[in-house]
């Protein structure tokens, strides 16, 4: 392999594809980056066996031919080279470099033993903003958490449609489901599609996707799902990162959803969030709060208590509608679902809560949006 590549290009496709190579004791291969030449194109390829992550940058064309050298070693070198093209050759299986007055050979590893990503089907693909799915993903991926016992909810579920994508993520304790309603004609897959993606590769889309500007191509299979930008010069893509997919059937969490309300209380995000902030001070190894919502006095009224620090109680005024409730959440995960709903593309100041009594889930909202909504369980009475 001989090629020219500038350093800053270099340094970026580097910087995209080691975030997944780890520490493997067992596998060391997965330790390196792949990096071969394809025609007038550098690949970068990097896997877990669980994500695989692929860069192509345009270069000179020169000799074809592959390399697999550690990524901690690379990514560090390349970072002190001065920003000068990069000319790259292949001795055996190590990787001769030369970029203005430097010339350095990095010891590698035979690049056959690299495992192979699989391929994904591309006849059915789904193109959406990359920025508008990486935000809108961005406000559930952190509600799912690991499981042993309940592997379906370490990730995120998707149902995509013609005109609809479903995100959905839970931990047991609470919900987050987010909808984008699309252009019913923007796509033209034959078939509706479900899947639950592991939550650490939602994550690394948001991280390597959630930036780029232009459209974000999705191709689906059984076992995986392929994520694709293209390289701005040419439709050759620039990024793909492949992930397995969790087996299993996720939880019917419609069921759960309240369809109707008893207590409904439209707020200013920001005075909640500071009421709740002030009274999980005090709010003792469960993470306790009460909420006292007064249709009469239209106001919610905050308590917490812990017999080590001491006890503090808040009100503010708020519309209320309906009846009278005394309700208690974790505020830590009452917290988060406003955080979540205040980050939702439009910024709204204002929220909705819904609540059907004191031992079931509550719903929030944005005031103006409907296509976010936040269950939170609540802390049964003693």
């Amino acid at each position: 392999m001989t090629t020219t590549i500038l350093k800053d290009k270099l340094k970026e496709g580097v910087n995209v594809v080691e975030r997944i190579s780890g520490k493997s004791l067992s596998l060391p291969i997965l330790n390196n980056i792949l990096i071969q030449t394809e025609k007038n194109f550098l690949n970068l390829v990097t896997t877990d066996l669980e994500i695989g992550i692929k860069w192509w940058g345009l270069v000179k064309k020169g000799e074809e031919g592959k390399a697999a050298l550690p990524a901690r070693v690379l990514s560090s070198f390349i970072s002190f080279l001065p920003d000068k093209p990069i000319e790259l050759e292949t001795k055996g299986f190590n990787l001769e470099v030369r970029c203005n007055n430097h010339e350095t050979l990095i010891n590698g590893v035979n690049p056959e033993d690299f495992p192979l990503i699989p391929k994904t089907p591309t006849e059915e693909k789904f193109v959406i903003s990359s920025q508008q799915f990486c935000q809108a993903l961005n406000q559930v991926v952190d509600i799912a958490s690991f499981s042993s016992t309940k592997p379906e909810i370490s990730g995120v579920f998707f149902t995509f449609q013609k005109d609809l994508i479903t995100m959905a993520a839970t931990d047991s304790f609470r919900l987050g489901e987010k909808k984008l309603y699309l252009k019913s004609n923007s796509n033209n897959i034959t078939k509706d599609y479900s899947f639950i993606l592991p939550q650490r590769a939602a994550k690394e889309i948001i991280n390597i996707f959630g930036e780029k500007e232009g459209n974000l191509a999705i191709f689906f299979s059984p076992n995986q799902v392929l994520f694709e930008v293209p390289l701005s010069e040419t439709a050759h893509p620039q990024i793909q990162l492949t992930s397995r997919l969790i087996e299993g059937e996720y939880p019917n969490y419609q069921e759960i959803i309240p369809q109707k309300y008893e207590t409904r209380v439209i707020f200013q995000i920001k005075e909640l969030i500071n009421q709740i902030k002030l009274a999980s001070l005090f709010s003792g190894k469960v993470n306790e709060i009460k909420l006292k919502i007064s249709p009469q006095q239209k106001e919610v009224s905050l308590s917490s208590q812990n017999p080590e620090v001491g006890g503090h109680k808040s009100s503010f005024p708020a519309k209320v509608e309906g009846r009278a409730c005394e309700i208690s959440f974790n505020d830590r995960f009452l917290l988060d679902g406003l955080l979540k709903v205040s980050s939702g593309p439009k910024k709204e100041k204002e929220a909705v809560f819904e609540l059907s009594g004191p031992d079931k889930p509550g719903v929030i909202k944005s005031k103006g949006d409907d296509s976010f909504i936040y269950l939170v369980m609540p802390i049964k009475s003693s």
